[in-house]
């Protein structure tokens, strides 16, 4: 029987609606995206290919700058969406409202490897991930004009990624975009009246449940959320209070590291070669008049997590129109799939 679940993160309802897919049809659903590893000569990312990209900002090396021998590396976007340059005014047309695309676009080369999944990257190379976006948005947040970081990474054309080469987008903002200001004042009244955030508390329910939990690693659950918009969408969050991941410590980043590492080996386990975004859901960096209310309790109310939303499904009219997902396969099954070859005990 389909069903009408909410989101109580996203703010959003999801129609579950399994009468449309059983059980998924693993090569119905893969849709590649790598080749048969012919690395083109003249990929950009690759190593060996630094004097085709611009000057690096930040790299993680032991040489000298924008050489070989790099495990991550941080280079302006050629097709910047906001940029430093641009001024920071705004004007008025009438009714209408626009400002200067002031900001920061950057892309971070995940690693030199041109065909490595995050299955292939394993522990060591995605903690070197999670360090430079951690070492990135702590140097992005001095400048405050700027007021939100949004990262995500798009992988496969299904997911609007435009380059093969593994890599990750930044892109810092003068503003706020208006869903976090909506979750931030959802948040605080949620706070004011239960003592705790609304992620603190979807994790608790989560690990109480028991049935849509994947694994839990140290601080970390990884769960199939209650209304996936996404059939095998996945979500990582803190079991302990994090506001973001500069809090985390090392063993702590080396436990994170494990975890996305364990994910995907599952989901291309269960999808083979498949299309997703990661989207890392972060508080504002700098307070300005529009959530300065909001951001004094941040320390005890907000905690950072990490969505991940395979692309095995195009969306349509419906999703387009209504901003409501229609998901064939319950998070519920989709976390025992993903559990097969788990060790997690779900007694405990």
């Amino acid at each position: 029987m389909s069903e009408i679940r909410f989101d109580i993160l996203h703010d959003t309802h999801v129609i579950m609606a399994p009468e449309r897919l059983h059980r998924p049809n693993n090569e119905a659903m893969q849709t590649a995206t790598k080749q048969e590893s012919k690395i083109a000569l003249e990929c950009p990312f690759c190593e060996g290919n630094e004097a085709l990209t611009p000057q690096e900002i930040f790299a993680m090396r032991e040489n000298t700058a924008n050489a070989q021998k790099w495990k991550t590396r941080v280079i302006p976007n050629l097709y910047k969406a906001v940029q430093i340059e641009t001024q920071r005014n705004s004007k008025r047309e009438g009714i209408f409202e626009s400002y200067g695309g002031y900001g920061a676009h950057e892309i971070l080369i995940d690693s030199p490897c041109h065909n490595c999944s995050m299955a292939d990257l394993k522990k060591e190379g995605i903690e070197n991930w999670l360090r430079t976006i951690i070492i990135r948005k702590e140097d992005l947040q001095k400048d405050l004009h700027l007021k939100y970081l949004s990262v995500f990474k798009n992988s496969g054309t299904s997911a609007g990624a435009t380059q093969e080469h593994p890599h990750t987008q930044l892109i810092a903002l003068p503003i706020v975009p208006k869903n976090l200001l909506r979750f931030l004042e959802r948040n605080e009244r949620y706070y004011h009246e239960h003592g705790r955030g609304i992620v603190n508390d979807v994790v608790q329910n989560e690990k109480d449940a028991k049935i849509r939990i994947i694994e839990e690693l140290g601080n970390f659950i990884a769960y199939a959320p209650y209304a996936s918009a996404f059939s095998f969408e996945t979500i990582i969050a803190p079991t302990k209070q994090f506001l973001d991941l500069h809090e985390c410590s090392r063993d702590e980043i080396s436990d994170l590291s494990q975890l996305l590492n364990n994910l995907f080996t599952k989901l291309q386990r269960e999808l083979g070669d498949f299309s997703y975004n990661i989207n890392f859901f972060f508080a504002p960096i700098n307070t300005n008049f529009e959530d300065e209310t909001y951001m004094q309790n941040l320390e005890r109310n907000f905690t950072f997590y990490i969505r991940i939303t395979p692309r095995i499904y195009t969306l349509a009219g419906f999703e387009l129109s209504n901003g409501m997902g229609i998901n064939a396969i319950l998070p519920e099954e989709c976390a025992k799939f993903l559990r097969a070859e788990s060790d997690y005990d779900t007694r405990h």
